[in-house]
């Protein structure tokens, strides 16, 4: 164990796992689900520390994950990464070639789309932010996150333009904002300036700025420019700093609220949040835009990850048409 700065208690491997990840900024949310994996991994090989361990340790857990616990692939991957990180990052080890893990199998599955029927009968079950947040995920093709993250910046209405920033793989793009939820926005973010105005009358009002933003630029993080698009409903203490901030309203709300208003819509898909986002690809190419358009839109680094939407648009299996349709 590491002596921590002050001289105070031992560092354990997770704190220094968790310092390290907060030098290189990853988010809350890997933090958590690193430091899980990495404790997860040592239970699994009975307490023992991973300096004693090795690949041999390493593909034995993965192997299990796969087998013994059935996980999908994506779940075997976070648990690599997590594995990869605490010796590459922290206990500064390389573990070598992990050929003999067995893979977890990786299930070639379409997209859930809905059609715009069954679109606009979901949305007109939802009312408040998960409304204007699922209306950005169909209308503009954004991931959950990336709707609730939006900034008062990130918004230009006069232009129609929206900037994600930071999207999947550390990627900025520019999507549209739909028309008709133009003067809707334009409420949600006097509501938002009032709160903040609220919030720095009483001593508050600064937003979380990532990376290192809120030293590189003082004052910033009390900005209007800097806040949510979508605030929440009451101030909270972040878990990593302490300070009392407001945070961007909560994705889980937006999630229940989607789920009951499928269900109330009587749409039977296994649809999600993410299926707006699938829709607004779909409904796009059906509309005859451009597949290289569509790729730019949704910030998809390869083309090939776009071409997924060919084969679930609404013109028969495989986009072909019936022959008895031709008769």
């Amino acid at each position: 164990m590491a002596q921590d700065g002050g001289g105070g208690r031992p560092k354990s491997l997770v704190d220094e796992a968790r310092r390290v990840l907060r030098l290189r900024h990853y988010s809350v949310r890997t933090e958590e689900s690193y430091v899980h994996w990495i404790r997860r991994f040592i239970r699994f090989s009975g307490g023992r520390h991973p300096r004693e361990m090795g690949r041999v340790e390493i593909e034995a857990f993965l192997s299990h994950l796969a087998v013994e616990g059935n996980v999908a692939a994506a779940t075997q991957n976070q648990a690599l990464n997590a594995i990869s990180f605490l010796y590459k990052r922290v206990l500064d080890r390389e573990i070598g070639d992990l050929g003999a893990i067995v893979r977890a199998k990786k299930p070639r599955k379409l997209p859930v789309v809905l059609t715009r029927s069954e679109v606009m009968e979901l949305l007109s079950r939802l009312d408040g932010v998960p409304r204007l947040v699922s209306g950005l995920m169909y209308g503009a093709g954004l991931r959950l996150m990336e709707a609730v993250r939006l900034r008062a910046k990130d918004l230009d209405l006069e232009r129609g333009e929206l900037m994600v920033r930071n999207g999947k793989g550390g990627r900025d793009r520019v999507t549209v904002i739909p028309t008709r939820m133009a003067g809707a926005l334009r409420d949600q973010l006097a509501y938002a300036r009032a709160l903040h105005l609220c919030d720095l009358a009483e001593g508050f009002g600064a937003v979380f700025l990532p990376d290192a933003l809120a030293r590189k630029f003082r004052g910033a993080e009390r900005e209007w420019s800097w806040q949510y698009a979508f605030p929440a409903a009451a101030r909270s203490r972040d878990p990593r700093s302490g300070a009392t901030r407001r945070h961007h309203f909560g994705e889980t709300a937006v999630q229940r609220a989607v789920k009951r208003a499928v269900r109330e819509a009587g749409i039977v898909k296994s649809a999600s949040c993410h299926s707006l986002r699938h829709s607004f690809a779909t409904h796009l190419l059906e509309s005859g835009y451009d597949i290289r358009t569509v790729q730019q839109l949704l910030g998809h680094r390869n083309v090939a990850t776009t071409m997924v939407y060919t084969h679930v648009l609404n013109r028969g299996g495989l986009a072909v048409q019936s022959p008895l349709d031709q008769i």
